[in-house]
């Protein structure tokens, strides 16, 4: 039997993993999962979280903190890496800044997205190489934002086998299917971009061709994303449909009068559920009820979920109208967080190979970009193995934007392992979503960043 280590384990969304590995703990081999977090209290708070779905859903599986990192992962199997820098106060920061500077707020695109970068790619290298002298023969799996930029510089600078997972792509074909009325074993969609810029090109239902009867239909495009992100015109355009985070590249100034309308961001949303659940969670599992600490993470996360996107792209009167909670049983979603780092495990464990939307290394499957430069495309993942699919170009239409922010990519990462402050000013230059030097001056400097 083997263990899982989860980086950043005092995360909010850490109990779903605990659901899922416990879920294939016999598939998996493994026996324990082991949380790290420099924020003990919080991968207590996780831990006990956790023992409560073990214990509502049954099995063995055993739950327990590290205090120290390399107690967490020596010797695992698998490490999950999902941290946030200096925690959801940063992100807050981060996205007011960019605000002020007249960008819309949003953690992993435009300079909040640099930001989150420039604090985490240093950390995030240091981890992964603490992995690999601890647990040579380990995967880590990497969730931590800008996903396929860490994922890029965690591979560019360590030996670790690593690979990127974002749930962005897979709710976005789970959309698809329920769209369509269909299973997911009935639709296949064909996918290509970077992390948060990616697009679908092609659908296929039961065989056939259907792209151009879903892009003419409206009422099938309103189920795509989740809230009203694009106009239905701009998609026919493309003839491609834009994963949802291309909506701060395709409506900056709606998303920023959003937010300036509102005053706030999704940060400060996330911020304020954070402190009322961990207020909750104290009181209850203060009192020893496990139970009633999990009911309260379940509401959180079905509020959580329904408010998803809504800020940046509705008015007031539509987020009241429109906003909504999640599913009721957020563990049992067919799409999410915890089922996308499952599928990939199984498939690293299995046998039989399982097609996969990850952050690999390109190795030519999109013909554009370099062999070594991670991308986000369907990969074959099987027995320890993960191999992309060929993607042939780039579409036209976007082939422009993705160079461009690859460019930017390995600008900030170069910045961020020299804390050159020349170079991120450059990277700012190179972003699609900022493209300016002038206020790059003053971005870093509110962000603190570099010499």
């Amino acid at each position: 039997m083997s263990k899982v280590a989860c980086i950043g384990g005092g995360g909010v969304r850490t109990p779903l993993v605990v659901f899922g590995i416990n879920e294939c703990a016999r598939e998996l081999g493994t026996d324990e999962i082991v949380l790290y977090d420099p924020d003990l209290e919080r991968a207590r708070m996780m831990v006990a979280l956790g023992r409560a779905v073990v214990q509502r859903e049954g099995g063995s599986l055993r739950v327990r903190e590290a205090a120290f990192l390399e107690d967490a992962v020596e010797g695992a199997d698998f490490v999950l890496s999902s941290i946030r820098v200096g925690g959801i106060a940063a992100r807050t920061s981060d996205e007011r800044t960019a605000i002020v500077h007249g960008y819309p707020g949003q953690e992993t695109t435009g300079p909040a997205g640099m930001a989150m970068a420039l604090r985490t790619v240093p950390v995030a290298v240091e981890q992964a190489s603490a992995v690999h002298r601890l647990a040579p023969k380990a995967w880590l799996i990497n969730f931590t934002n800008p996903a396929g930029l860490i994922t890029q510089a965690i591979l560019q600078h360590t030996e670790v086998r690593a690979v990127g997972i974002c749930d962005t792509p897979s709710e976005m074909l789970h959309r698809i299917a329920v769209a369509l009325g269909a299973s997911p074993s009935e639709v296949r969609c064909d996918y290509i971009g970077l992390n948060h810029l990616g697009w679908v090109r092609r659908i296929e239902l039961r065989g056939k061709d259907v792209t151009s009867e879903v892009l003419a239909n409206d009422q099938l495009l309103d189920q795509l994303h989740s809230g009203p992100l694009f106009d239905h015109e701009l998609i026919r355009s493309l003839r491609l449909i834009p994963s949802e985070y291309l909506y701060f590249y395709y409506s900056r100034r709606r998303a920023l009068a959003n937010q300036k309308a509102r005053g706030g961001t999704r940060g400060t949303e996330i911020g304020k559920l954070n402190h009322q659940l961990f207020r909750r969670l104290g009181t209850l599992l203060a009192a020893n009820d496990g139970q009633g600490a999990l009911a309260a993470y379940i509401e959180y996360l079905n509020v959580r979920s329904g408010t998803y996107m809504m800020l940046e792209s509705t008015s007031e009167d539509e987020f009241r109208k429109d906003t909504s909670q999640g599913e009721d049983d957020p563990f049992r979603a067919a799409s999410g967080y915890h089922r996308i780092a499952l599928d990939v495990m199984k498939a690293l464990r299995g046998k039989i190979a399982r097609r996969v939307i990850v952050n690999v290394r390109n190795q030519g499957a999109i013909a554009e970009i370099d062999a070594n430069d991670v991308v986000e495309v369907p990969c074959s993942i099987c027995d320890g193995a993960i191999t992309p699919e060929p993607c042939g170009t780039l579409p036209a239409a976007v082939r422009g934007l993705v160079l461009a922010a690859k460019e930017y990519e390995r600008a900030t990462i170069e910045a961020a392992m020299t804390e050159s402050r020349n170079m991120a000013r450059t990277a700012m230059l190179l972003n699609p979503a900022i493209g300016e030097w002038e206020p790059s001056e003053g971005l870093l400097r509110d962000f603190s960043f570099g010499k």
